[in-house]
């Protein structure tokens, strides 16, 4: 079992490596060290993500993904979600999160029969399904108060956006 981190940026002026250190203590707190890091600044709302399906192209069987978050593995629609879930589990990725507590488990594998793996798995399914749909609803949430406050300033004369031909 390898623990691959995934870490992600929105834009390429914020710091993707902003988490590294974070998740280097938490697996070493947890007794484990990381294998490798892919590292991307691309918005988490596209599923066309290069070092995110690089990471899933090299990974073994039972290989855990690593995120500081949810939201910077997911705030993909729903066909997307799915189809990025159907690629983890053709592969039966573990995702663990620190702020996803019963994915931890899957740091200490222990299970010989195999029972508490799959309730662990079915928890952690629908624990994911949660937390990618409410990463996915703030950021539609956000998207819409920035366009309310982009109209708004419109509105008052207080915005104006350069037309596209100028940017080229």
């Amino acid at each position: 079992m390898f623990i691959r981190a995934y870490l992600r940026a929105s834009t390429q002026e914020q710091n993707a490596d902003r988490a590294k250190e974070s998740l280097i203590q938490f697996t070493e707190q947890h007794g484990h060290r990381i294998a490798a890091f892919y590292t991307e600044n691309v918005s988490g709302a596209t599923l066309h993500r290069p070092e995110l399906m690089r990471l899933i192209s090299e990974s073994g069987e039972g290989d855990i993904v690593l995120v500081e978050q949810i939201d910077r593995l997911a705030r993909l629609k729903q066909k997307d979600w799915e189809i990025l879930k159907q690629k983890l589990s053709a592969k039966r990725l573990s995702i663990v999160s620190p702020e996803l507590p019963t994915s931890l488990l899957a740091l200490d594998r222990k299970d010989e029969t195999g029972f508490t793996d799959s309730i662990l798995q079915a928890v952690n399914s629908m624990m994911l399904d949660m937390l990618a749909a409410v990463a996915r609803k703030d950021y539609e949430d956000r998207r819409r108060r920035q366009s309310q406050g982009i109209g708004k300033a419109r509105a008052e004369g207080k915005y104006w956006q350069a037309p596209d031909f100028l940017d080229a």
